[in-house]
């Protein structure tokens, strides 16, 4: 699942939209202050960064160059400044996307989406992660492979995306639970033995992509 930060000091606006991210699959930070901002991006390993420009503490500005100094991360200035100064501004000081209020919740969410597969290196096309023979449309959470559709539980689905957004990375099964079942109890390693079994059957002849490295976990191999 990808964590991103939300900085965003309006709380109606900031709860609407973390309840429509969170239920399309993104998990959540929140803060309203620019300061407390920069603490959690220093913290934390977020896969985008969402920011307001006008708020409390440093302002989204400042938080932006304070990213772009440390840390190769998307960020998208989400603010009711909407002159062009003001966007030529955001792109000169490093965001990689800038949209206006009023704006789409939906169309929030694909610009995210889209940008943490572009920095992961997976090619996005029409709102779909295309990798291999897989089609993925994050905001269905729908699978397909060479046309046809996969029908994956949620958590093979959430499995899917961690293997695929850490292509030709080895995955310890201890990563796995934490970042899968981080908010369970009594799980252990045997439990993702038995979801990579689940999901490798339900993928058929495409499960050769999910690779066992004896003695160190899982990782996706094209």
């Amino acid at each position: 699942m990808s964590r991103i930060l939300l900085a965003e000091d309006d709380r109606t606006l900031r709860d609407i939209t973390v309840r429509f991210l969170t239920k399309n699959g993104l998990d959540v930070d929140v803060t309203d202050n620019g300061n407390e901002a920069c603490t959690l991006i220093e913290k934390n390993k977020y896969d985008c960064i969402v920011l307001d420009i006008m708020m409390p503490g440093k302002s989204g500005w400042d938080v932006c160059k304070f990213i772009r100094n440390r840390y190769d991360v998307p960020v998208i200035f989400l603010t009711a400044l909407g002159d062009e100064t003001d966007i030529v501004t955001g792109y000169e000081i490093g965001a990689d996307e800038y949209i206006t209020k009023p704006f789409s919740a939906k169309v929030l969410l694909l610009k995210i989406n889209a940008l943490i597969n572009r920095y992961r290196g997976l090619l996005v096309k029409n709102g779909l992660i295309v990798i291999d023979e897989f089609e993925i449309e994050p905001a269905k959470r729908r699978v397909t492979a060479n046309k046809k559709e996969i029908a994956l539980a949620p958590k093979e689905y959430d499995l899917l995306m961690y293997l695929i957004e850490n292509k030709d990375i080895i995955l310890s099964r201890t990563q796995i639970l934490d970042n899968l079942w981080a908010d369970e109890f009594d799980c252990y390693e045997r439990v993702v033995d038995t979801h990579i079994k689940k999901l490798r059957a339900a993928l058929g002849d495409y499960g050769y992509h999910i690779d066992t490295v004896i003695k160190a976990g899982y990782r996706w191999v094209s």
